[in-house]
């Protein structure tokens, strides 16, 4: 039966069909110019650039030179790269250029289909940023394509690790920057805490292009950007609370899988008490009293990290450090840091060295990140799953574009195990087969953990012609992935690793020519060799199209739909043919935990024999099911961590919008003034309150605070009982009496001096201020749910007693202000200043409650003492802060060295 939807669709297409009618005529006025633009010599050609800006200056808009710019591009494109953009890349360009998402899929050329909005809006001046996933592909998309703008005129940065400020201020300074998400966030973050406007790096938010649009708006924002600072050492803490784990039995806690919570019963509760007891670690009697907060916080996440972090899936340890394992990519992450104990507790249980604790200092969510763009667009091959998402949250549209060539790809319905080792047996053999028609295949696994279970189990059955990726380096990752279409070839890679790099049948010919080319001097031997390789590879993707192209097998299904959907999308590029299957066993994680116990016993009485497998369209439709609730589930968690972020971004806006003004101001005494004369207000009104008899008058409490808020000691006590004064003139005086004390200090110390103390003291107290807020505002976030016990909205609460404290940091802001600059005083030679704390840039997973930090620091390889030269810092290593330092002072690392270090 045919639903009414089905019929509209029909008689007048889908809303993304109409969506992409609308941009044929601009696409045919394209085509109709291009032999007018390929007629142009390169000069004339880079020359377009010039007049497009001068039709801007005159009053012209982007839309209005579209046409003519993005036929200038394709044939740059051409000239330059030897690609001529299809007519569905520049229908993607013109989706890009709107400012919605742009699902084209893996094989269709996104890089280059970029390249049409970026030059287009780059032409405007304000600069473009191009958001890719990680470094190796900024670098590699910059180079590639810098080579195309750099002849259109246009300059290009990229932002990687590693680079100082002055390197970042000119990479910003391009017309366009290629950058990771997390190099924008964590600099914006650092911006928000210079103290000079010209320190700062970023010039605006004008139009950023986000390439893998589902990964880093979707996956990456459910973890929050953090900068923060260390905290004091707590390792014997952790080891005491630690060693309490393994004392507890099955029925001292209870764990959920799906919520990743742990807790303690009440059994658990008692014997927990008393062990603390023991150690001298409980205050008060229960475990559960205020005192306690803290001890509660530590041995929760030494629970956490016993019963739901598991050795080898979450994490590895490598070098004597925990290393986090991304539940996405599968991907180690070195650096990267859970935070609010959670990584002790992890290390703690793995008896390796314990880092200090860290304090946020700065935060933003993904999300409240790229919302502060003027325009915002992206590109993916599976979008089309979260595009509720994408519209509630980013306001952006999915726009599903054709295919260059109609999909070939053979999509096979799910096989069904029972067990593990049925399934794995399963894969191994339609491996093999694979292997022995000489067809390419690409198996995906959901973790490194995965990967090398069935790379061991190969190997052990006889079969070890496979390369396994473990998403180690991204450049390795990328040749291996590229090489994966060759006949006969097998790779065993996690789901999303080499997201970025092109799986072509035969190979990727200009990854092996980059590769073996490379120190071959004699032109004629390079010439010889690249038609060689070029041949090679001709032939090879003639025998792998006669094989079926490339078979990709997935071990098991992901719980998200998107990301099997990637892994699919690796097969079948421009029309390649192709296939795809995947192997269950009821005892995967997501039908586990969705309740597989029912069907298993049904299988079993159905009379399913071990090996055996079921195979039905129903299974597929249940499974989606799952997923769809999974997708569901997080779409919440993530809504629901924005609403709350919001009420701190609106805050947080308010805060970074008034340092640039103070950074900007050349003189800040007129805000100092004021903020002097509403103390002045407040402490009068505190203690002469309106309309009160003149007994009633506290002059002895408002000459207290005169005293502690003004530097005065004035004889208000005697003012008060002239005949005839009122709460008026006793303001005036106490005004004329701070600004006379404000204008001595003035002239005492100089109009330039005084300028440079005052905005720096706004500016450190702010700032100050601001860190405290941001912990009080976590401390609430995290207790503001049990008030949906009273029956009273947690967000509403959050949001009045979110505005109750802000209006307490302007208040104490205002008091400290003053109170500093009232007592102000110049050394002329002073110590030299405390060396800044070391800061590190944090990542926050706000679905499982715990933080992942991203430390980005260059050097994540443990030396041995006995190899560390003193005179090198570069043999030094990862250091522990709290080990001695290796240049031999015999200070702690984090009181030497440490202390100077800049992440």
């Amino acid at each position: 039966m045919v639903s009414l939807g089905g019929i509209a669709r029909k008689l007048f297409g889908s809303a993304n069909d109409r969506r992409l009618r609308g941009y044929t005529p601009r696409i045919d006025a394209i085509n109709a110019i291009e032999e007018k633009t390929k007629a142009l010599s390169d000069e004339q050609l880079a020359a377009q650039t010039a007049e497009f800006r001068k039709l801007l200056a005159e009053g012209k808009t982007l839309d209005d030179i579209l046409i003519p710019a993005f036929a200038v591009v394709r044939e740059a494109s051409r000239r330059v790269l030897g690609m001529r953009p299809f007519d569905v890349q520049l229908m993607g360009g013109m989706i890009l250029h709107d400012g919605a998402i742009a699902e084209m899929k893996t094989g269709e050329g996104k890089t280059l289909v970029a390249t049409l909005p970026v030059y287009l809006n780059a032409l405007a001046g304000k600069g473009v940023h191009v958001v890719t996933v990680n470094d190796y592909l900024a670098r590699r998309d910059a180079t590639t394509m810098g080579r195309l703008y750099g002849f259109l005129g246009l300059t290009t940065g990229v932002i990687v690790h590693g680079l100082d400020d002055e390197e970042r201020r000119a990479a910003y300074a391009c017309d366009i920057t290629y950058a990771t998400n997390n190099e924008l966030g964590f600099d914006y973050l650092r911006d928000n805490m210079k103290y000079e406007r010209a320190q700062m790096v970023q010039r605006g938010h004008n139009y950023a292009i986000v390439d893998e649009v589902d990964s880093i708006l979707v996956d990456e924002a459910r973890t929050p950007l953090i900068i923060s600072g260390p905290l004091d050492d707590r390792s014997d803490l952790y080891n005491t609370i630690d060693a309490f784990i393994p004392q507890l039995t099955p029925e001292d806690y209870e764990i959920d899988e799906k919520q990743r919570s742990a807790n303690f019963s009440e059994v658990g509760t008692e014997k927990l008490e008393n062990l603390l007891r023991q150690a001298g670690l409980l205050k008060g009697e229960a475990l559960y009293d205020v005192e306690n907060v803290a001890i509660v916080h530590h041995i929760n996440n030494a629970l956490k990290a016993h019963k739901l972090f598991t050795r080898d899936k979450d994490y590895i340890v490598r070098n004597g450090e925990i290393v986090i394992i991304d539940e996405f990519t599968g991907r180690m992450m070195p650096g990267r840091r859970y935070s609010e104990g959670q990584h002790q507790a992890l290390e703690a249980k793995e008896k390796v060295q314990i880092q200090p604790e860290n304090q946020t200092l700065s935060s933003i969510t993904f999300q409240n990140y790229f919302r502060m763009y003027s325009k915002l667009a992206g590109m993916t091959g599976t979008a089309s799953t979260e595009a509720e998402e994408f519209g509630n949250i980013y306001k952006l549209e999915v726009v599903e574009v054709p295919t260059n060539l109609p999909i070939a790809r053979i999509d096979e319905d799910d096989e069904v195990y029972r067990t593990f080792e049925e399934k794995f047996k399963a894969i191994i053999e339609e491996i093999k087969a694979a292997h022995e028609r000489g067809q390419p295949v690409l198996v995906g696994t959901t973790s490194i953990e995965k990967s090398e279970l069935l790379a061991n189990l190969l190997r052990q059955s006889g079969f070890d012609k496979f390369q396994v990726l473990n998403a180690r380096y991204h450049e390795q990752e990328a040749y291996i992935v590229s090489q994966a279409g060759v006949p006969g070839a097998v790779t065993i890679a996690t789901n999303m690793a080499g997201r970025g790099t092109d799986i072509q049948l035969g190979g990727n010919v200009e990854m092996r020519l980059e590769r073996e080319l490379e120190g071959i001097e004699d032109e004629a031997e390079r010439r010889a060799k690249e038609a060689a390789i070029r041949e090679e590879v001709k032939s090879l993707k003639e025998k792998a199209l006669a094989a079926g192209g490339l078979y990709v097998i997935a071990t098991e299904r992901h719980e998200s739909r998107r990301i099997d959907n990637q892994l699919r999308g690796r097969s079948g590029r421009q029309g390649d043919p192709g296939r795809s299957k995947f192997y269950l066993s009821l005892q995967d994680d997501l039908m586990r935990i969705f309740g597989s116990d029912r069907m298993d016993g049904m299988l079993q009485k159905l009379g399913l024999k071990e090996g055996e497998a079921i195979v039905h369209p129903w299974i597929n439709k249940a499974l989606e099911r799952a997923q769809k609730k999974v997708e569901a589930r997080n779409f919440d968690i993530r809504k629901n961590l924005l609403k709350y972020d919001d009420v701190t971004n609106d805050q947080r806006k308010v805060i970074f919008e008034q340092r640039i003004e103070m950074m900007d101001s050349e003189d800040v005494s007129e805000i100092v003034e004021d903020m002097r004369n509403e103390v002045i207000e407040v402490i009068v009104a505190k203690h002469i309150p309106e309309r009160a008899y003149a007994e009633q008058w506290n002059a002895a409490g408002l000459r207290e605070d005169a005293g502690r808020l003004l530097n005065l000691d004035l004889p208000i006590e005697d003012w008060v009982k002239e005949e005839g004064i009122g709460e008026d003139d006793i303001r005036e005086r106490i005004t004329q009496a701070a600004d006379q004390a404000a204008a001595d200090r003035r002239e005492r110390f100089g109009a330039d001096i005084m300028n440079y103390v005052e905005r720096s003291v706004l500016l450190q107290t702010l700032d100050h201020l601001w860190r405290e807020h941001i912990v009080n505002l976590d401390h609430l976030r995290s207790v503001i749910g049990f008030r949906g016990y009273a029956q009273r909205d947690p967000l509403q609460e959050y949001k009045a007693e979110a505005f109750e404290l802000f209006q307490a940091l302007l208040a104490n802001l205002r008091e400290a202000v003053t109170a500093q600059m009232m007592r102000v005083e110049l050394v002329q030679n002073p110590q030299p200043p405390e060396p800044p704390p070391v800061f590190e840039a944090h990542h926050l997973d706000a679905t499982t409650g715990m933080d992942e930090v991203s430390g980005l620091d260059g050097e994540n390889f443990l030396a041995a003492p006995q190899d560390r030269r003193p005179e090198d810092p570069s043999t030094w290593g990862k250091i522990g802060r709290n080990e001695p330092c290796p240049c031999g002072s015999g200070k702690k690392y984090k009181h030497c060295h440490g202390a100077f270090e800049q992440v």
